[in-house]
């Protein structure tokens, strides 16, 4: 490339294998899902292994799936409902028709996140609560986990987030 040349691309006329590589932009909105996603399988493992908060994210920082992730939600999240939940089983229990026992460890896991939300995250609309939730009991859950973990957080919202649900929505 010329130097007088200002209309040159720096990258024009190298071979596409030397080009440099452009870093796209993660959209924050998918990167907090993700970050949830990680955060419901760390649960799971979480349940299942009893590890500390720490082994676990050791764990799942080397993960590829962490890599595209809101890290800083990550973490906020899965520290929380480790260190809060027994409040939050507690809390769920409030609007489930069954002990938190009998539940299925990926309902358990995606209850807890989605009451974490509901009670220590007011920033986050309960709507948005509600169907990053649903959409992760349709992914790894039972057949029809997801219409429970719906009407359960649906029931928790009306109680949790009673004046945002009577605003009007724009």
């Amino acid at each position: 490339m010329n130097m007088t040349d200002v209309n040159a691309k720096p990258d024009a006329g190298q071979p596409e294998a030397n080009k440099p590589k452009r870093s796209g932009r993660i959209n924050p909105a998918r990167a907090r899902s993700q970050a949830r996603r990680c955060v419901m399988q760390a649960l799971y493992q979480w349940q299942l292994t009893e590890q500390s908060f720490s082994e676990i994210l050791a764990q799942f920082i080397e993960r590829d799936e962490y890599k595209t992730a809101d890290a800083g939600y990550f973490h906020e999240l899965l520290s929380g409902t480790i260190d809060h939940h027994t409040a939050l089983s507690a809390k769920v229990a409030e609007f489930a028709d069954r002990p938190w026992i009998q539940m299925d460890p990926i309902e358990r896991a995606v209850l807890l996140i989605g009451m974490y939300e509901l009670v220590h995250r007011l920033d986050v609309p309960y709507r948005v609560v509600v169907n990053e939730a649903v959409e992760l009991a349709k992914q790894f859950g039972a057949t029809d986990g997801y219409k429970y973990i719906n009407a359960l957080l649906d029931r928790a919202a009306r109680d949790i987030r009673a004046s945002e649900r009577q605003r009007p929505r724009h």
